[in-house]
């Protein structure tokens, strides 16, 4: 176990944040909180109290894998700090409610799968879809790749999919015809990846501003689901321009998602 102490970190709170549906609370050992967190065919488990961590992995792993998911090169301190300074009551409530969220950085295929899952969809829905498509895709239960999807998955119903199979089979059938589809999409600035993810039938506007900001790690997006909408018309009913926060919109948007999701 490697042991070390991190600051506006908090798991519970990432894992509320809506930009995850495969983390698995387990025991937590003696620590306030634990999870199992899978991700690049490997499995994590990581405890928590306060700000001191114990992770299953060595220094060498967490610095070369696990310090980049977890998006330790981002100064949130700096980021709350300039939101103080806005002196909007509730963006510093709620900064301060979800001080601990951080933007991870994930498989972009998975996450083009889970956020095409989630339209008009809920978490635990979501968890329960994706899961199902894991276990039939992997003894092992890592998310699969684009080329080892057999669509035909997406015909049973169990898998709670609905109007959206349709979608995630020409999704797939489209990324095994090009191998080089995600690569592309990394290398295009935020503005070209989300015009050309809304060319594609089951990703609207909220679904390419998710895959931007928590696949591609565009910091600048800021989409618009249900939570967002609500608190957008509850607190800024003359509107809300996220210009002012550039650079940081996205961490923006995950304080005033989990603001409005903890309620």
């Amino acid at each position: 176990m490697y042991e070390l102490s991190i600051e506006n970190f908090d798991l519970d709170q990432i894992a509320q944040s809506g930009q995850i549906f495969r983390w698995k609370a387990i025991d937590p050992k003696g620590y306030e909180t634990a999870y199992e967190i899978p991700a690049f065919n490997k499995r994590l488990r990581i405890y928590q109290s306060g700000r001191d961590l114990a992770v299953s992995c060595s220094e060498k792993e967490w610095m070369s894998i696990w310090y980049s998911y977890f998006d330790m090169e981002t100064d949130y301190n700096s980021v709350l700090d300039k939101i103080h300074k806005t002196k909007d009551e509730f963006l510093i409530s709620a900064s301060e409610q979800g001080s601990g969220i951080r933007i991870l950085r994930q498989d972009l295929w998975e996450m083009i799968i889970t956020f095409m899952i989630s339209q008009n969809n809920n978490i635990p829905r979501i968890r329960n879809s994706v899961e199902k498509i894991c276990q039939r895709c992997n003894k092992n239960g890592d998310f699969p790749k684009s080329g080892e999807i057999d669509v035909r998955i997406f015909d049973d119903a169990s898998l709670g999919l609905g109007y959206r199979a349709p979608y995630l089979k020409e999704m797939c059938k489209y990324a095994k015809a090009h191998p080089h589809f995600t690569d592309e999409l990394k290398d295009m600035s935020y503005a070209e990846a989300f015009d050309t993810l809304l060319n594609f039938r089951g990703i609207g506007k909220k679904v390419a501003g998710c895959i931007c900001l928590f696949g591609l790690h565009h910091i600048d997006a800021f989409p618009i689901d249900t939570h967002i909408k609500k608190v957008l018309d509850t607190y800024y009913p003359h509107g809300f321009d996220p210009k002012p926060y550039e650079g940081f919109a996205g961490i923006v948007q995950q304080y005033m998602f989990y603001a409005d999701y903890k309620k």
